[in-house]
């Protein structure tokens, strides 16, 4: 009786000692896939908002402007957000974009207090477009951006840039022969664009 009873504490004391020694693996085991996990879905998400652009009007006053969609680039979604820190107030513009957003910028063109916010894109391989969005009000209102004109799109095949200089907004490109659409060497059209009443004109500038 006395052997049995040694024996009995020993025994608890090894089985005590594999049930310790089996659990420590298992543990380990299980937080390992879950920090993966966690890794490749911040991976993914970031690779979702392929174009962000942080846009100060003034202290307080941000437009970020966000570019979103999974599958082909030219086709997807954006955000326009606004945060007015200084007014508590937040608004938030969204729709769908035909084209990649290479950039985009804030202007006031008409000088009415109220900021414009221009998303450009690339609608095409060379090919450049413009959205225009104004905030007034308290809201966002769509301003159409004037298209080429007919004659002008009879030397025109893309490779156009915007500019601002000195307030105005500048597009220019090089021309081509309409017959076979060759570049013309040295030749560029200059086209500038102003804003009245919610408004563009555009005229061609003479180069002298």
């Amino acid at each position: 009786m006395k052997q049995i009873t040694n024996l009995f504490p020993h025994t608890l004391l090894l089985a005590g000692t594999l049930l310790l020694a089996s659990c420590g693996p298992q543990t380990n085991e299980k937080v390992a896939p879950a920090k993966e996990d966690a890794t490749a879905a911040i991976t993914k998400a970031a690779g979702q908002f392929p174009f962000y652009k942080d846009l100060n009007v003034k202290p307080g006053l941000n437009f970020e402007v966000v570019s979103w969609g999974k599958g082909v680039d030219s086709i997807g979604g954006f955000l326009v957000l606004m945060s007015d820190s200084v007014k508590n107030n937040y608004k938030t513009l969204s729709g769908e974009r035909k084209g990649v957003i290479t950039d985009a910028w804030n202007m006031d063109m008409d000088n009415d207090g109220n900021p414009e916010i221009y998303i450009e894109l690339l609608s095409k391989k060379n090919v450049l477009d413009l959205n225009v969005y104004e905030y007034a009000g308290g809201d966002f209102r769509k301003i159409s951006f004037p298209p080429l004109s007919s004659n002008t799109k009879k030397s025109y095949a893309g490779n156009d840039k915007f500019i601002i200089k000195n307030g105005d907004l500048f597009r220019t490109f090089p021309l081509v022969n309409p017959k076979d659409t060759t570049i013309k060497a040295g030749e560029v059209k200059t086209l500038v664009y102003r804003l009245s009443g919610n408004s563009f004109s555009v005229n061609e500038v003479k180069v002298e």
